[in-house]
């Protein structure tokens, strides 16, 4: 098993489409169902393994394209410290003062490190200056528990 690190950095409001961050329902709408919900299905199921939005269920990033990976990792306390820098890099931007302290962003750090261990991804969110807002996400990979289907992002095969 490795573990892959996601970034995104974007407006609120585009972060609170929902419909392009959650993987769209199996089957389309019932014949006669509302155009704009027609429409609406054949966009998201278009779109959403595609768009860089950080997905509801953090595992669905392994079905996004591989550009969208920032970093590999074999072990867990690798990947945790990917994260600590990236929440360093950010912690000036936090919007809330108390989320900048050193030891709540080592605690999460270690925290990270542990989940990872388990085999459990990590994800993490928080505002920068309004209206921005910044997701992190540590994924495991080949397998991933919650879709252990899907093949790794990077190449398509288990690197582990």
């Amino acid at each position: 098993m490795h573990h892959h690190g996601y970034v995104w950095t974007g407006p609120k409001q585009r972060y609170d489409d929902e419909a392009l961050r959650r993987p769209p329902p199996p089957h389309p709408p019932p014949d006669g169902s509302r155009p704009d919900l027609v429409l609406r299905h054949r966009e998201v199921k278009a779109e959403f393994p595609t768009v860089d939005l950080p997905p509801l269920e953090t595992a669905y990033w392994l079905i996004k394209p591989g550009k969208l990976v920032r970093g590999t990792w074999e072990e867990p306390k690798e990947a945790a410290d990917w994260l600590g820098e990236r929440l360093g890099e950010y912690a000036v931007r936090f919007d809330s003062k108390g989320g900048r302290a050193r030891e709540r962003l080592a605690t999460l750090v270690e925290s990270a490190a542990e989940q990872l261990g388990q085999g459990r991804d990590v994800s993490h969110g928080c505002y920068l200056e309004r209206p921005t807002f910044l997701s992190l996400a540590l994924v495991c990979c080949s397998p991933n528990r919650s879709l252990p289907e899907v093949l790794c992002p990077v190449g398509g095969t288990d690197q582990s």
